[in-house]
């Protein structure tokens, strides 16, 4: 009898209809013989709902209310649940965050879980029933309700699989699985039987939305077994795990991309000490992060510097840097958010040369010109401009031999 964790978001949960069928799945995995918890999203639009409320009350609202208000589309989704499981015979009962109770930080609006108590929880699965648990949602010290930030859903499921000690943690999405890319760019995307944490997370952090990035990271340092599956189809999924359990690494796993990216060139910069930590420390200060960093000394005693700002903070990133042009001493400021980052990510980069050259090549090839280059041990980011994003994504997958037979 295996103890399984079931996650579903707010696709699986919009309407009764589709409750119903989140209910069957459940259903069949007690008739199975299996122990079974089961994380809810709020339905889908409910969370952007509740925000747009928050925001026209007050656009400086307590973010301890705005907890209270943003957590409450999971709880009616884990009530409605634990009804339409009773109504067919399925013992069950709704767990809030506060119940179980699932601590975190006071960090409200993006709290972090630091631990779940589960001893009432196992007690009443060991008895037969199933635990409908609200995701998205925790409690501080200080007792008031707190949430994990927008897809925090995920990693509460997994939160949970940990902490239960679950032999697997199945996430029900609108996907069959994780894709080799996006099959609506690429129609022979090829849907991967497994995946390791590390490419799962790397791909998460590059654009993939499937898992929630830090969901990832929580089920790579639990080791908790994550499959990911369709709600609406019976097609096998993808597990996510460790890399020692796939016989044969794939060199590369798959393409992503990310359209949240802007560039900031700041030229004419003076190349000395300290003009570096200038530029990045009031940046760091304003709370924006920064991605792809390209610096080209020029002759004269200057230097310029290129990086990344999610395309969201770019209006705010300028501001911060225009007011710190006279400690910066630069000569302009140019952005550009007509900009693109697409990655390509595989384990089996960390033992065959030539990846980053494949990859330079087939872009060079089509004429697109690469604007700045991240790398890590197992993923190589190119910045682009827009116009070319679908056709690096094609070239890539091809390149690599992704592309599913004919």
């Amino acid at each position: 009898m295996a103890l399984i964790v079931m996650k579903f978001g707010g696709t699986s949960m919009a309407g009764i209809e589709r409750i119903r069928g989140v209910a069957a799945r459940v259903k069949r995995e007690i008739e199975a013989g299996n122990r079974v918890a089961v994380v809810v999203s709020a339905m889908a639009g409910e969370t952007d709902r509740l925000v747009g409320f928050c925001r026209e009350a007050s656009p400086l609202a307590d973010p301890a209310e705005y907890d209270v208000v943003v957590a409450s589309g999971e709880q009616v989704t884990s009530g409605l649940l634990a009804i339409v499981l009773q109504s067919i015979g399925v013992p069950a009962r709704s767990w809030l965050g506060w119940q179980l109770p699932v601590h975190t930080s006071d960090a409200h609006g993006k709290a972090r879980i630091r631990d779940v108590g589960t001893d009432a929880l196992l007690a009443a699965m060991n008895a037969g029933e199933v635990a409908v648990i609200p995701g998205f949602q925790g409690m501080a010290e200080s007792g008031r309700v707190t949430t994990l930030g927008r897809g925090g859903s995920d990693t509460s499921a997994v939160a949970v699989a940990a902490a239960l000690k679950a032999d697997r943690c199945d996430i029900y999405t609108d996907v069959e699985g994780v894709f080799t890319t996006d099959p609506r760019i690429v129609p022979r995307a090829r849907k991967l039987a497994r995946i390791t944490y590390e490419e799962m997370l790397e791909l998460a952090s590059v654009g993939a939305k499937v898992l929630q990035t830090r969901s990832v990271e929580l089920a790579m340092k639990e080791k908790v077994r994550v499959q990911v599956l369709s709600s609406f189809t019976d097609a096998p999924g993808t597990l996510v795990v460790d890399e020692d359990e796939i016989v044969e690494q794939e060199l590369i796993a798959g393409v992503a991309y990310d359209r949240n990216e802007a560039k900031v060139t700041i030229r004419g910069v003076p190349d000395k000490p300290g003009v570096v930590a200038a530029i990045f420390g009031p940046l760091a200060d304003a709370g924006i992060n920064v991605d792809m960093i390209v610096q080209n000394v020029a002759n004269d005693g200057t230097t310029d510097v290129t990086f990344t700002v999610p395309r969201t903070e770019l209006i705010r990133a300028r501001s911060v840097l225009e007011a710190n042009s006279a400690t910066i001493g630069y000569a302009q400021l140019l952005t550009d958010d007509s900009v693109v980052k697409v990655s390509v990510v595989g384990v089996g980069m960390k033992s065959h040369a030539g990846v980053a050259v494949t990859m330079f090549r087939a872009l060079a090839d089509r004429g697109i010109n690469v604007q700045a280059i991240t790398t890590s041990e197992i993923k190589i980011s190119v910045l682009i401009a827009e116009e070319y994003l679908e056709l690096a994504v094609r070239v890539l997958h091809t390149a690599y031999g992704l592309d599913a037979a004919a």
